[in-house]
């Protein structure tokens, strides 16, 4: 029977252990350019000894970006900075994968350079608000990608791939869930197109389906992993209707299993069925960030790997508190207590500067 502290083999890569560190923004990348810092490349060396880091999420390209300091892999500097925090986790016995994040709707004008507006499949507005460095916007409503903008978007994937292997990380994972752009293709209340990128499941999945063959193409499918979160509401999604939860993720999870990818990554909702039938329907490595709610995983979450539920399992917050979290979780604590005031923007306190046992 495995266990978590067991090594694994993913992307071609033996990795230590099967904890992962889950990607979690943290707006600190204050170089030029929205570029890595040397900061960051402490802070992600801290917890190299993750079986796999996933890194916080990057944008793309410009119009990515959704959140102030945020990084972005799209010009020779961002990655340049890049090449020092993946020298820093390799020099440790780390593996890291980059983040590719596009926010579609979820920004603001504000944090794009001039000229540039958020964009998504429909021009459908979020209910809420972003942080800027002015304070709490409104969300505008997005400008709707028409076919050369749903090409461009989908070839800036695959070069900021290619840009991620420059800079020397181990592959790259496309962030499908959390509300972020291709979510918005995959939910109904914000993909409410009518050609052939919109309509039934098999229309609102073609985005990731595109974004996930042009990045596998780009780089192997053996280095790109992919990320999804059924049902979850975060930046106003709305996928209330079971059936067709079901339907268009086991016929997204179907069509991405047929690219080989390295693995599929799961926010889990509340639906302990659902991960199932998913992992059953996915033919390589399953990670899963286990439903929680409202506590964050924990040390309990490592069972899911004993029991089969996942191949690995992911830590949020308690990662972040933790640098040294596989010591801490096999020596059953203590654990440092995370600190919300520090998760965005600042300096080192609450990012460098947690403990080890």
């Amino acid at each position: 029977m495995t266990n978590a502290f067991a090594p694994i083999e993913v992307a071609g890569r033996s990795m230590a252990n099967r904890i992962v560190m889950a990607p979690m923004t943290r707006s600190r990348a204050y170089g030029p350019g929205a570029t890595a810092t040397d900061l960051m490349a402490t802070y992600y060396s801290q917890r190299a000894s993750a079986g796999l880091i996933v890194t916080e999420g990057i944008q793309p390209s410009p119009v990515g970006q959704g959140y102030p300091d945020t990084p972005g892999l799209h010009t020779p500097e961002q990655v340049a900075a890049w090449r020092k925090v993946t020298d820093a986790v390799h020099a440790e016995g780390g593996v890291i994968f980059a983040q590719l994040m596009h926010t579609g709707r979820i920004g603001h004008p504000s944090l794009l350079p001039p000229g540039l507006h958020p964009v998504a499949p429909s021009p459908v507005a979020a209910k809420g608000q972003v942080y800027t460095h002015q304070g709490p916007v409104d969300f505008v409503t997005p400008q709707e990608l028409d076919a050369d903008g749903i090409a461009r978007t989908v070839a800036d994937f695959a070069d900021a791939a290619r840009n991620a292997v420059a800079a020397g990380f181990d592959g790259v994972e496309i962030h499908g869930a959390n509300g972020y752009l291709i979510h918005q293709f995959l939910a109904p209340n914000t993909n409410r197109r009518t050609d052939g990128w919109g309509g039934d499941a098999a229309g609102r999945v073609r985005f990731a389906l595109e974004v996930a063959t042009a990045v596998a193409e780009a780089i192997g499918g053996h280095r790109t992993g992919f990320r999804i979160s059924p049902a979850n509401p975060y930046n106003d999604i709305a996928e209330q209707d079971a059936v067709d939860v079901e339907n268009t993720y086991t016929t997204l999870v179907t069509k991405l299993g047929e690219l080989d990818l390295a693995y599929l990554h799961m926010i889990e909702g509340s639906d302990r069925e659902l991960t199932t039938r998913l992992r059953k329907t996915w033919p390589s490595t399953f990670i899963l960030n286990p439903f929680t709610y409202p506590d964050p995983t924990g040390p309990d979450a490592l069972g899911l790997v004993q029991d089969g539920t996942a191949d690995m399992v992911a830590f949020g917050a308690l990662f972040l508190a933790n640098p040294d979290l596989p010591a801490r979780l096999a020596a059953q604590g203590p654990f440092n207590t995370p600190d919300p005031a520090t998760f965005y923007g600042g300096d080192h306190h609450g990012y460098t500067d947690y403990p080890y046992l």
